[in-house]
């Protein structure tokens, strides 16, 4: 509890000590009785102490010309509460109404410190290696290229590549994950990971602001700037609903007794209709809706990290709850991405020779396949033996090697060169290479599926998912095969990054009305398609400038699984905000009723009010509870 809050508990608690005796005082349990200018004037003490700040706000509302707020209502309520002669009934409004909003301040603190606490990955300093030792340093101030020390228990302050230590790096802050990584020598590693057991020497190679710690910290602090239409709603109603029921409660204590003071049916009674307009304000001040509809959207937007998902805001979320068509690229979102060779056929030389062409030709590219052909190479790579090297997109690589003009990439390459290839039967990707305009052989590079790809198909159809596409670029036998392993409902092979993004315009069109289409990809080379997505989900993203600012979601690590995760997550949000507008409209409106025909007191009122309001920030709560899902 902060110094604010516990200061509004004290003020109540004392209010509330006040209150109780001038309450038994007041309605004949002790054994004397005050006139009722000395009860005004002693329950004035509460009353004042409780509620001094709502009157400020109220005050400060009417000189800015927006007098309309629940601050409004609840000084005109309880005022005239008083005037009547009601003055326990306006002193306990007041104080129950505080007892409201301490609560409601409680639950909004304790969501946001459940975001707030991955500020923890910000480190707090760096030990920078300079020539007369170590010297400890703001993170702000290292430039890229520079060698840092990080201890055993220290945070990793910006992202770089390790140059020397083995050790053990604890994750969770940035998946959600409690998983340890080893990494040694060469292995990249990202800013707000936690070394746990080895000196590691670092050499960055991205400044502070642009290192993984900050882009996650930027996009969870801006995440709440970006209303949900159910907020916006709201906000809009609250502007009309609010003078709305000012002016409702002006008609109720006038019409009624003017009505009758003219026809004589009945005594007009204008007492009475005041005390029933002034509950009737009390019952329709907006607060549980105002309070309970945001903090659902903020509250899930915290669990939702503390998974490991980030969103970038509850309208992404309220989206993300629709969804029931999506659509996935396969390397590296559903497979591991990590290739290797596993067949050279029809090569027209010993197939060491064959695979030192194809790595030299690809040696510029960073591409899985390219990585998968240096790898299986196995020896160092002399670029100065490669010029003219092109690289066409979704074809392959031309180059000269040593005086060879190769090429190495797909059919469409090898048709373009007017090559005559032989087909292959075996699964995977197939690489053909023409070496100075004949065919030189073919290679398969063969991918994985990842540990958890085929559960997170069958969890999407669990979740809701109607329509389940994978997008490729590779060939189609290679696709089909992967696609019969996830059991999806279709997919396309061959794409190009346009191709794809004319695959996700036809499913987006194919949309039932009120359903979303969302993408997953790996945030770089399908960026366009993560754009053009209702939805779109970068996978195993964590560092990569595309996919932060191509997604609309982004998952910290590579598990497939967090995928129906997130849209169990949005779908809970979504449904826990819809019954806090069912719940509060329909007893508001009820309480409403009962003020209006007089079977409702300022005790219903604050029940009406205050206890709503109540119920609907813990149901909002449970928003954060996402560890079961």
């Amino acid at each position: 509890m902060n110094r604010k809050q516990k200061n509004l508990l004290i003020r109540i608690l004392v209010s509330a000590c006040f209150f109780a005796p001038l309450y038994l005082l007041s309605e004949g349990f002790l054994a004397f009785t005050l006139p009722p200018a000395a009860l005004f004037t002693l329950f004035l003490a509460p009353y004042l102490l409780a509620g001094h700040d709502i009157l400020r706000k109220a005050w400060r509302g009417l000189r800015n010309r927006r007098p309309f707020d629940e601050n409004f209502l609840m000084v005109v309520a309880t005022i005239g509460a008083i005037v009547l002669g009601e003055y326990a009934e306006g002193a306990a409004v007041m104080i129950l109404y505080q007892v409201g909003e301490l609560f409601q301040s409680y639950a909004v603190d304790k969501s946001r410190r459940n975001i707030t606490a991955l500020m923890d990955i910000r480190p707090d300093y760096a030990n920078l290696e300079t020539d007369g030792g170590i010297e400890r340093v703001d993170p702000d101030e290292i430039p890229v290229g520079s060698v840092i020390v990080i201890q055993p228990g220290e945070k990793v302050p910006l992202d770089g590549v390790v140059t020397e230590g083995h050790s053990s790096l604890n994750a969770a802050a940035l998946t959600g994950e409690s998983a340890l990584r080893n990494v040694g020598p060469g292995d990249e590693i990202l800013s707000g990971c936690v070394n746990l057991d080895g000196v590691l020497k670092v050499r960055t190679t991205r400044e502070f602001d642009e290192s993984t710690a900050s882009k996650i910290l930027d996009l969870v602090e801006n995440a709440v700037a970006r209303k949900s239409k159910s907020e916006t709603f709201i906000a809009r109603f609250a502007r009309v609903y609010t003078p709305f029921v000012c002016y409702a409660a002006l008609a109720l204590a006038i019409l009624p007794p003017l009505f009758l003071t003219l026809t004589r049916i009945a005594p007009p009674r204008w007492g009475d209709w005041m005390f029933r307009a002034c509950t009737f304000l009390v019952i329709s001040c907006p607060c549980a809706l105002v309070i309970s509809i945001p903090l659902s959207f903020f509250a899930g937007i915290g669990g939702a990290s503390r998974r490991g998902i980030l969103m970038k805001g509850a309208n992404y979320l309220e989206a993300l709850a629709d969804v029931r068509v999506i659509a996935f690229d396969k390397t590296g979102t559903m497979t591991k991405g990590s290739f290797s060779v596993t067949g050279i056929h029809y090569g027209v030389m010993d197939d060491g020779a064959l695979l030192e062409y194809a790595a030299l030709a690809e040696c510029a590219s960073s591409h899985p396949i390219s990585k998968s052909l240096q790898a299986a190479h196995g020896k160092p790579l002399d670029r100065q033996r490669v010029t003219e090297i092109h690289e066409r997109g979704g074809e392959g690589v031309t180059a000269d090697v040593d005086g060879v003009a190769v090429a190495v990439g797909n059919e469409k390459l090898m048709t373009r060169l007017g090559v005559t290839y032989r087909p292959c039967r075996h699964a995977g990707t197939i690489l053909h290479m023409s070496l100075n305009g004949g065919y030189g052989g073919h290679i398969v590079i063969s991918d994985e599926l990842k540990e958890h790809a085929a559960d997170a198909v069958r969890e999407l159809r669990k979740a809701g998912v109607e329509r389940i596409v994978m997008l490729t670029g590779d060939a189609e036998n290679v696709a089909q095969r992967v696609a019969d392993e996830l059991g999806v409902d279709d997919y396309r092979a061959g794409l190009l990054p346009a191709d794809k993004v004319q695959c996700a315009e036809t499913l987006l069109n194919e949309c039932k009305p009120g359903q979303r289409f969302a993408f997953v990809g790996d945030g770089i080379n399908d960026a366009p398609v993560l754009s053009r997505a209702d939805v779109g989900i970068a996978m195993g993203a964590l560092g990569s400038d595309a996919a932060i600012e191509a997604a609309d979601v982004v998952l910290m690590d590579d598990d497939p699984l967090k995928i129906p995760t997130a849209i169990r997550i949005a779908r809970k949000c979504v449904r826990i905000v819809r019954e806090n507008l069912f719940f509060t409209l329909t007893v508001k409106a009820v309480c409403l009723l009962f003020a209006a025909i007089g079977y409702a007191n300022m005790w219903v009122a604050i029940a009406a009010d205050v206890g709503v309001m109540v119920l609907a920030v813990l149901n909002a709560m449970r928003c954060l509870m996402v560890d079961k899902l």
